[in-house]
């Protein structure tokens, strides 16, 4: 899947003449995530969300998805993920999800994400009281990391993030363990479908609750990034931007180890937990 699209620009400043130049530009398409659904004599197939993002990934976009919207809990409900091949103006954008016939779907949770723009995944959400009813439990405070691998991991993720370095126009996730090895890193236009795409990637593979692992994220840190990483147990986000108020509410709630501004050998921590040491 193409990620990357070629473009000439003009290079303007005030040292030099205006150059024309060729440039690569981050791919931004839609994608409409379709389930199938229904007893094996009447499946039937529904549109729950169209989501803006960089292709690649798919699959695992549309996994975390549904999984961080509490739409599904294990890969055993899941019967195929694949993209649809019958309208070819669409061109791999629309993927389906088939469902196990016994799977029940809570519709009125997917009421709110008929449009999704890439840069915010939680636009329309009825309330916080949505998330802290599925989210009741406290983190584990087990997992700990050593403040010197903190400060290295902004190089790794940007060691990896192999689109970025065309386009500077990339979000990314990784998730990371207490020695500091990168075991995943996701891409996307927007920072809600890169971190969708690395829970999803974790689901299913079966490794959720993520309890073990930390999440490094390249932008800034909103309340919907805080509430995907509830979901998959995560007990650490850190990430190379700056927290929202809401997003260091969340992270204290669910006992939550947040830090922010993970840079030049720096960060704050933002909540009281104590899983950096």
């Amino acid at each position: 899947m193409l990620t990357v699209a070629p473009v000439t620009i003009r290079k303007i400043s005030q040292a030099h003449e205006p150059q024309d130049h060729s440039d690569l530009l981050a791919v931004e398409e839609p994608l409409e995530i379709r389930l199938g659904f229904g007893p094996p004599d009447d499946r039937q197939q529904r549109s729950v969300a169209v989501t803006m993002r960089t292709p690649g990934h798919d699959e695992e976009l549309a996994l975390g998805f549904l999984f961080t919207e509490n739409i599904l809990s294990t890969p055993s409900q899941i019967i195929s993920v694949r993209h649809c091949v019958t309208n070819s103006e669409k061109k791999g954008n629309v993927l389906r999800v088939e469902l196990q016939p016994d799977v029940e779907i809570d519709w009125h949770r997917l009421e709110r994400h008929s449009y999704t723009a890439s840069s915010c995944g939680i636009c329309g959400k009825a309330s916080i009281e949505a998330v802290q009813t599925v989210c009741k439990k406290p983190l584990p405070g087990d997992f700990a990391v050593d403040s010197e691998i903190i400060h290295t991991l902004p190089e790794k993720l940007r060691a990896a993030q192999r689109t970025f370095d065309y386009t500077g126009g990339l979000h990314a996730a990784a998730l990371f363990d207490e020695t500091g090895q990168l075991l995943l890193v996701r891409e996307d236009i927007g920072r809600h479908n890169a971190l969708d795409k690395l829970i999803g990637a974790a689901f299913w593979q079966g490794w959720l609750p993520l309890s073990r692992f930390g999440v490094l994220v390249s932008g800034r840190v909103a309340f919907e990034l805080v509430q995907k990483c509830w979901m998959a147990g995560v007990p650490l986000l850190a990430a190379v931007g700056a927290p929202s108020s809401l997003a260091v509410e969340l992270a204290n709630e669910a006992g939550m180890t947040l830090l922010g501004f993970v840079r030049e050998n720096r960060f704050n921590n933002y909540t009281p937990v104590r899983n950096v040491v």
